[in-house]
């Protein structure tokens, strides 16, 4: 168990993954608060899982309570580097369904609400699921601290 820890939180990357988790953090965490507590003009839960029902992803409910929580809870996670490959697995999850169920149909650019968008953070949550969350995390601080095999 705490060699598989040590390897999930194990990162070789530096500043580089801090530049990429923070703004990808955050970016997240509001587009899950808009599914999650309406914020931010978001539609809320209810709001969004009738739309989700609209795309065919049923119980509508619980796909938006889904995706929120990837999205808010897993922004959060990543801001702080914590857990962050698990976090950028099930952000980069849920912006792959994304980008196959609401946008592939819409062509490429964001104004005509295409891939574009969904296609960045989808590789930028690629990037952190593969290099970690870098010496500045928690993430670190645990392998430091606990799960470094002696």
């Amino acid at each position: 168990m705490k060699n598989s820890l040590n390897k999930i939180l194990l990162s070789a990357a530096g500043m580089e993954a801090l530049a990429l988790r923070l703004p990808i953090g955050f970016i997240l965490t509001a587009h899950g608060s808009q599914k999650l507590f309406g914020w931010f003009d978001g539609y809320g839960l209810e709001g969004t899982g009738q739309f989700m029902d609209t795309l065919g992803l049923h119980p509508g409910l619980l796909m938006a309570l889904l995706a929120g929580s990837a999205e808010f809870f897993g922004g959060v996670a990543l801001m702080l580097g914590l857990f962050t490959r698990l976090a950028a697995a099930s952000c980069a999850i849920t912006l792959l369904v994304a980008l196959v169920i609401v946008h592939l149909g819409h062509g490429f650019f964001l104004d005509t609400h295409g891939i574009e968008y969904a296609l960045a953070l989808l590789s930028a949550t690629t990037a952190l699921l593969i290099m970690g969350g870098g010496s500045y995390s928690i993430d670190s601080y645990l392998v430091r601290q606990y799960f470094r095999s002696v």
